[in-house]
């Protein structure tokens, strides 16, 4: 007879609170997408409204939350918050007067250190998205193009891997052929999926024609879930633009600003003056009207009146703390994008003085997770679809990550510095004898790269070369 023994095993499963899942999407959204969820906040909450003036502002001083209750000790500085100077003056700021959605991608590819080859048929793929961020023509009718016009031979698999390096520019989707491409591109852009959202990539993927017909009892049945894990994922999807380029205006318009930067990097005599961009972020304060409400709700020990106006201040005093909770979070988020952000320009100090690539060191989330104490994971939010304004122009934060390589000196390098002399070396190349990854690996080893072969093919296929083989002309 075969013993049966039991033992205890201790297992620690993380669960996210959905305060810290709202605070985990705060943290994602770019500049343009936090003023339209401030605004959404103050739509569903009455007790939530913006600063007007200086003089309001006094009279949110002197009557505030704590005074009547008693219990709850937030200092008061959290019941708003403010993101620039009185002196500032409120206007949305532009990649450059007149860059069109097209030349903002342009000035994108050009971080993706492509060989001149490579990036007149990426230049051409740009050319080919219409206004609303889609590629409607096939590949196919478009190297037949690239041929009339240009004299240059390519084909649909060199193309397509070019598209791949397209879909990496901001704003994320831009370059799809369809709907569902361009939704699954954007979730795909998002690091660290939440179970939501990994969810919402499932929908779009496998049940995608369901979900656009909202046959979505069948697809809760099919996905095995609860409606309020089925609804949550939705929600993902629904945040997602259906038309990328429109974040984009095809001139300066007040109405539409191209890209709203986070950041606003001064370099002046020396020295650097780093700031959030918060001219289209409006100072936010708890509605004083409704804690006087309150107030007249209680007798002079605090007690509710009668029973119904017990509910009504349960009520109030609910949207009370999701305001002041709404306020913290902005501030909170605030907060850890500007420690992130000093810690890149700390580490990048001499690329930032003159924006020479050569100048960017190695970095990787990982160093900035060290310099602040964050997780490599809100680092990577934090980085995810913002962008700086810097002397020399506006540049997405991602562009300025990259692996650590090692010479035979000990040296480390960026793998900047070994993508250009790929390219280099692809661009000077015999087309009848093209190099292949060996022939390259063994060039890199004599420059004192230390480099395997594997790597070397990465590069190249981040870089959107193809293989030594179709790189063959005759």
């Amino acid at each position: 007879m075969t013993a049966i023994s039991q033992r205890q095993v201790q297992k620690m499963l993380q669960k996210l609170s959905p305060q810290q899942i709202q605070m985990i999407k705060l943290l994602e959204l770019p500049a343009l997408q936090l003023e339209q969820r401030i605004k959404q906040e103050i739509e569903e909450n009455p007790v939530l409204e913006e600063e007007e003036s200086a003089d309001e502002e006094q009279e949110a001083k002197e009557v505030s939350v704590e005074e009547y209750f008693a219990e709850d000790d937030t200092p008061s500085y959290k019941y708003r918050i403010n993101n620039y100077s009185k002196d500032d003056e409120k206007r949305p700021v532009y990649i450059s007067e007149g860059v069109s959605f097209h030349e903002s991608l342009i000035q994108q590819l050009g971080f993706k250190n492509l060989g001149e080859h490579d990036q007149t048929l990426a230049k051409y793929l740009i050319g080919s998205i219409d206004e609303d961020g889609y590629l409607r023509r096939d590949l196919n009718s478009i190297a037949d193009d690239i041929a009339f016009s240009l004299g240059i031979e390519t084909d649909e698999q060199e193309l397509e891997k070019l598209l791949k390096v397209i879909h990496e520019l901001e704003p994320a989707g831009v370059g799809a052929r369809n709907l569902q491409e361009c939704l699954l591109l954007q979730l795909g852009s998002i690091p660290d999926h939440t179970p939501e959202q990994q969810m919402a990539m499932k929908i779009l993927t496998n049940y995608f024609d369901e979900f656009t017909k909202k046959h979505y009892e069948k697809l809760m049945s099919r996905l095995g879930v609860d409606e309020d894990q089925f609804w949550n994922a939705i929600e993902e999807i629904i945040r997602l633009s259906p038309k990328p380029g429109n974040l984009y205006s095809g001139g300066r318009n007040e109405m539409q600003p191209y890209i709203t930067p986070d950041f606003i990097l001064d370099y002046q005599n020396g020295m650097f003056e780093l700031s959030l961009n918060g001219a289209n972020v409006p100072d936010l304060k708890v509605n004083r009207r409704y804690v006087e409400m309150i107030r007249g709700m209680v007798t002079r020990d605090g007690k509710p009146t009668n029973d119904s106006d017990k509910e009504a201040i349960q009520f109030v005093k609910n949207k009370i703390d999701s305001a002041k909770w709404f306020i913290s979070a902005i501030k909170q988020r605030h907060d850890t994008l500007m420690r992130t952000m000093q810690a890149i320009l700390d580490y990048q100090r001499d690329y930032f003085i003159e924006g020479d690539q050569s100048k960017l060191r190695p970095m990787i989330l990982k160093d900035i997770a060290d310099r602040t104490g964050l997780d490599v994971s809100t680092i990577s939010r934090v980085v995810n679809s913002k962008y700086v304004q810097t002397q020399f122009g506006i540049l997405p934060l991602k562009q300025l990550f990259s692996e650590a390589m090692q010479t035979d000196s000990g040296e480390e390098v960026s793998s900047y510095e070994i993508k250009n002399i790929l390219t280099e070396c692809i661009d000077q190349e015999d087309k009848r004898k093209p190099l292949t990854d060996e022939v390259l690996m063994d060039i890199l080893n004599g420059k004192g790269y230390r480099i395997a072969r594997r790597t070397v093919a990465k590069y190249r296929e981040m870089l959107g070369i193809p293989v030594a083989r179709l790189r063959k002309q005759i």
